[in-house]
This record gives structure tokens, sequence and C-alpha cells, in this order.
């Protein structure tokens, strides 16, 4: 693959975390009084298609673009719907503000799409998404999730390479929409709603993402617990919390979060409840005040007849209906509202703490002497000893096992991650321009595609074959890399 038709994914690092620790700060309009505010909404739409190797020569596409060129497979007719579905909100929210609406929507684009959209020459999707992450009209009513680049889970994602997902998708963002745009994103939306409870594997998520920059993240509400082991209260999922990550060590760090309610029903975006729901809720406790309810969602932006359908309409009228029902009841975005707390004197000393979920039983079990080989026995005895007890993770997909059944893919994705740090830790150790040589994007580029979650989602069949020949194609790379001298 020539450089040329590579995504931007690697040879900035340094750079965009430099530019991140100084993210552009969210500002509050002006005509909104915290006060008078009891409560808000905030909805988000994750867009994701992956990357496949089933172009006409086995060239690395979009699905969409598979879609397209396979009409009559399975609902590959939806293809130019799930095309308008990724541009529409720069149509809507135009719409809205010149009726006199405040809208509000966080966009979730994973790095497949970003690079697969330009790949297929949908330069009216791409440049609708410009529009959106860098017009000053739009900067008010948008803000930008990072994610992974391509759409990993993060539990069971080698801990080496989650910074790697994290920093490829922020140089995708910048390299298409410039350094100021992505400066203005500062909340990160993980794929699946995925949170890791592995202590290990949580502290190194956390710590990457606050060394990316990021200063919240998006969590299911059921992935979290309390500090004594309890489910969160309702009245807690409304409000910011502390997510607290301790790793086997005993170190300790942390990363505001806003809880997502409910499981991964798009109707609940699709026909805007979360809207509905906060125009019943007022003021909650925190700190030393009250602050307005927050009713936070997140939806596939396209996937089902509700979203491709019925969204826009209900996106219209909620937004309609917020416009003349007195302003005690907003949309916000998640850094917005983060800021309107701010100007009340809050911060994240005073949200509650909360942990990833079964992490207060293995402390518990893990007692006065951490450290690796103690957590690790301390696992294994209440895996054996309670049937319900899981280091694997949570996500809104609980239903499913992103581990069971799949070792086929697993083992591979760990083996190509292992030799993809051999080949090249060291030598980026050395000289950190390695990462800007075609040799390292390449290897890089299938190292994050072969962690993808779908290759994992649809079950055994066309798409583990597909995670077995980017494996392939990746180690095959990888010895050439080790052949060569860069």
């Amino acid at each position: 693959m020539s450089a040329a038709a590579l995504p931007p994914i690697a040879g900035r690092e340094g750079a965009i975390q430099a530019l991140m620790q100084n993210p552009a700060p969210a500002t509050v309009p002006a005509h909104l009084d915290q006060q008078a505010i009891q409560s808000a909404f905030a909805c988000a739409l994750h867009l994701h298609q992956p990357t496949i190797p089933a172009g006409p020569n086995g060239e690395l596409i979009s699905h969409l673009q598979w879609m397209f060129e396979h009409p009559g497979i399975g609902d590959n007719h939806n293809a130019e719907p799930f095309a308008q579905c990724y541009r529409r909100m720069a149509d809507l929210l135009p719409q809205l503000i010149g009726e006199g609406c405040a809208p509000r929507i966080m966009l979730d684009v994973s790095g497949n799409l970003l690079w697969g959209a330009g790949q297929m020459g949908r330069h009216d999707i791409v440049e609708a998404w410009r529009y959106l992450a860098s017009d000053p009209a739009m900067q008010t009513h948008v803000e930008w999730l990072g994610t992974f680049w391509s759409h990993a889970v993060a539990p069971s994602t080698p801990i080496p390479d989650l910074k790697l997902q994290i920093l490829a998708w922020q140089q995708q963002f910048a390299g298409l929409f410039g350094d100021a745009a992505l400066q203005r994103v500062r909340g990160f939306s993980p794929p699946e709603m995925a949170l890791p409870n592995h202590p290990d594997t949580l502290f190194a998520l956390v710590q990457a993402l606050r060394d990316c920059g990021y200063q919240w993240l998006l969590v299911q509400e059921h992935s979290v617990e309390t500090l004594d082991g309890a489910s969160l209260c309702r009245e807690q999922t409304l409000v910011p919390n502390r997510l607290v990550a301790r790793n086997s060590s005993g170190e300790t760090v942390s990363i505001t979060a806003l809880i997502k309610t409910q499981g991964s029903d798009t109707k609940l975006v699709g026909q805007m409840q979360p809207c509905y729901e906060a125009l019943g809720l007022g003021r909650q406790p925190l700190g030393h005040t009250t602050v307005p309810a927050l009713v936070v969602q997140i939806a596939d932006g396209e996937n089902g007849g509700v979203m491709m359908n019925e969204f826009p309409q209900a996106f219209v009228q909620a937004h309609r209906r917020i416009a003349t029902a007195g302003g005690t009841t907003v949309a916000l975005n998640g850094s917005e509202y983060l800021a309107l707390l701010d100007e009340a004197g809050l911060n994240d000393a005073d949200w509650p703490a909360i942990q990833a979920v079964q992490q207060h039983r293995l402390w518990q079990e893990v007692g006065d002497t951490p450290g690796a080989q103690r957590v690790n026995a301390a696992i294994q005895a209440l895996q054996a000893s309670e049937p319900g007890f899981a280091m694997e993770g949570a996500s809104w997909t609980n239903n499913l096992s992103w581990v069971e059944g799949y070792a086929n893919v697993l083992e591979p994705m760990n083996q190509l991650s292992a030799q993809f740090h051999a080949t090249f830790d060291h030598r980026v150790m050395l000289n950190p321009a390695i990462t800007q040589t075609c040799h390292y994007q390449e290897a890089l580029l299938h190292l994050l595609l072969l962690e993808t979650s779908c290759f994992r989602y649809w079950g055994q069949g066309t798409w583990t074959d597909h995670a077995r020949e980017i494996h392939r194609r990746g180690m095959a790379l990888l010895h050439e890399a080790d052949q060569s001298r860069f």
C-alpha cells in the first residue's frame, strides 16, 4: 500500500499529545442561566463501518463500499440511506438554528469510517463532517467525541495497543479537520460502551486517556459500581461521577464519567426519549449546591428503521418543544454541561467516586497485599468460587461475550500485537521518526484493524475469515520490516 493510500494514523504522536495537553476550553453560551435550568439532556450518535479486505483484489475497503457493490445481499440496499444518515446533521442543525432553536448533538465517528468515506469518494459526507467539526457556527451545537480508531473493545484489547488506538483516531481527525478542531475534542466514547474491569487494563485505559488530553469518558451505568460495590442509584446517574482506576500495584488515576443509562435500544435516541425524560426531572444535589439533572444517551446513528426514518423528525420536534417550554429543560453537550458546573464553582473533587463493576469484590479478596501475583490469584479464586464473577469488562452488549468462542481471533490478535511491539518499540524509542515510515504505518494499520469488534460480533464465518486474512497480512508486513533496515 502506498503512503498516499494510508490513513494518517501515525507520525505525529508527540505533537498530538502536546497539542491535547492544552485543549480548547468549553464555553457556556451567555443566555444559559445555570440556576434557572432544572434539567438537560445530551444525545450522541455513534457512526461506524468496519474496514474489510474485500475489494476486487482483496484491497482494504469500507464495509459501506462493499454494501454498495453488493446491493442484493442482506440489507445492503440500505447503503445509501446509511450514507445519508452519516451526513444529515449538517442539514438538521442549520434548519433548527434558523427557527430559533438551540440544538445539540455529540458525534462519535470511528476512524474506519472517517477513512472509508474518503476512500470511496463520498466527499459529500466528508464535507458535511468538516462543516460540523470546523465551522464556527457549529461549534456551540456539535461536540465531537474521541474513540478508538478501529472500534476495538477495550477489555480485550492488548494493553500496549489502547494508546495506539486513541492516538490513531486523534491523528486521523486532525488530518481531516485540523488541529484546532481536535483541540475541541475533550470527551471519549468507548466502542460498545465496553469498560475494562481488570485493574491493570482499566488503569492503562484511563491513564492513556489522560495522557492524550481527554477530560471525560462516557460509560454505561451497568459497567460501574460505587466504591462499596453497590449499583448506582438513579440520582447518581444524573450527575457527573469520578471513575477511579486502581492497578495491581495500588496506583490510582481517575477521570470524570458521564453516565449513559439503560441498554442499547436505539429507540431511546431515535425517538428522543432523553429529552422527554429530562422534562420531568429537577435539580440534583452535588457538592455545596444543586445542579441540573443530565440525561445522557448514545445510539447507532444509522442502524435500524427508527434511526434511519424516525430520528430526524423526532430530533426536530424535541428541540422545537423545548424552545417553547420556558428554558428550564435544555439540550447540552457533555463538555458544555461540565463547563456549566465549573461556572458554579464545582469540579471533579465534588463528583461521587465510582469504579468498574466487580472491583469491590476483587479488592476485598486481595486484601492489604496488592501486587500482580496477588491480584491474579484473587481473580482465579473468585472465578472458581463465584460463577458470576468475571474480569472480561462490561458493556451494553452483556448478552454477548467478546471473548468466549473467539480464540481463533483473539490468539492471532495477541500474536500480532506482541510481534508488532517486538519489531518496533525499541526502534521507535531510539528514533521516533520511525512512526512516519510506511513500514510502521502499514503494520500499525493491520494491527488496529484486527482489533475491530465486528470480527467478534457476527459469529464464525465471513467476519472471522476477514480477521484471519488481516492477521496473515500483518504478520507478513512485520516479517518484511524485520528483514529491512529503515
